[in-house]
């Protein structure tokens, strides 16, 4: 599969920035915050959202989707990064749905991927137990016995948690702490008992939780994929959802630069543009060549899904693309801040907006140095 759109995603991709435009400019990320949206997102626009048919754009068609492929939803989540659209697409459709697409039962498959779709249900993945990326460092427990489950633990910086009607919980049925093996993923009701969810307001003006669980009992039937063996289904959704975050994140970072590069060419100072300085040329010139590269990053690993690479490629190409646009959105953000001067700092521009943004999108499901040591490790270094 040659690494360019085809007329289709071309097509797909021109519909999601004038939808994005239109619909979900940052000025509704400024009103969600202003107001302290409950939810965090705009109902309304994520149902148009899934009108659109884009929360069915990566599942088979048996199970209500569009078989679009995740480079047809990587080009919809990079327009909807550019206006820093909130909405569940990333937590419900890259992470929840992939585990469920992934490792579910063709039952659960069946009953839940339509409703994904269809917009009747909201999945959010609750890993995280510290305040640093682990995937392996679960002590949350699930202990066996009668006809399923007991869950006891806590989770932390859970992507949508507090809207989610479902949760995908990685818990430990065997093993200790950072072990590889011995982890179990279970999909769980948000409103079980047992349960207590507290919404956490992020810097970026987009919502985590952190969730409790106290002899929350689940069924058998609740256990996506095998019994200790969740982590074959857990790296293989994360490594979908870190290139997910990755597209989310290049169309923020290309906004972001080509407002600055506008506002060098309307700034004057001492009669002329600032744009026209060369040190200002030189640190643009910088942006733009990290930019493309980053593109061509983000396109190869969307490539690689499609073309269903073997498991090691991805992972690879995962940890390379988040760690080169977490590396590259750091750079564009704080240079836009630097490059817009005092006003940058403000709220009255929404230049600001970006770099908060970014400080939360590069530690989901790891920062540039977590990805830096993994891509060192998976290649035999």
């Amino acid at each position: 599969m040659a690494m360019i759109l085809n007329e289709e995603q071309n097509m797909l991709k021109d519909s999601a920035k004038d939808f994005c435009t239109n619909n979900t400019p940052i000025n509704q990320l400024r009103k969600l915050r202003d107001d302290d949206n409950p939810d965090g997102f705009d109902r309304a626009s994520w149902q148009a959202m899934v009108e659109l048919g884009w929360a069915g754009i990566p599942w088979p068609e048996e199970h209500g989707g569009l078989a679009f492929g995740y480079k047809g939803l990587g080009v919809v989540t990079e327009e909807s990064g550019r206006t820093l659209t909130a909405s569940p697409l990333f937590a419900t459709v890259w992470v929840g749905g992939t585990a469920i697409n992934l490792g579910g039962t063709d039952a659960q498959k069946n009953d839940l991927l339509p409703k994904i779709a269809g917009g009747e249900l909201l999945v959010a993945l609750a890993l995280e137990e510290s305040h640093r990326h682990s995937p392996y460092g679960v002590s949350t427990t699930a202990a066996k016995g009668g006809k399923g489950y007991t869950l006891n633990g806590s989770k932390t910086f859970v992507i949508d948690g507090h809207v989610a009607d479902k949760l995908v919980v990685v818990a430990r049925s065997a093993g200790k702490q950072g072990d590889r093996d011995g982890l179990s993923l279970f999909l769980v009701d948000r409103s079980a008992a047992g349960i207590e969810v507290t919404r956490t307001r992020m810097v970026d003006s987009r919502n985590a939780a952190n969730i409790t669980f106290k002899d929350v009992a689940v069924g058998a039937d609740a256990l996506l994929g095998e019994a200790g063996k969740g982590a074959d289904v857990l790296d293989a959704t994360l490594d979908i959802a870190r290139i997910g975050i990755s597209a989310e994140m290049l169309g923020s970072l290309q906004e972001c630069f080509e407002r600055t590069v506008q506002y060098l060419k309307e700034r004057e100072q001492f009669g002329v543009p600032i744009g026209s300085f060369q040190a200002l040329k030189h640190r643009a010139a910088n942006m733009f060549c990290e930019v493309e590269l980053s593109k061509s990053c983000v396109l190869e690993a969307l490539t690689a899904l499609d073309e269903g690479r073997d498991t090691k490629e991805i992972a690879t190409l995962a940890s390379l693309t988040k760690a080169k646009v977490g590396e590259t959105y750091h750079l564009v953000s704080r240079e836009g801040i630097q490059m817009h001067g005092g006003i940058g700092m403000t709220d009255e521009f929404d230049i600001g907006f970006f770099i908060k943004r970014a400080a939360v999108s590069e530690q989901t499901f790891g920062d540039v140095n977590y990805h830096r040591d993994r891509y060192g490790s998976l290649e035999g270094y």
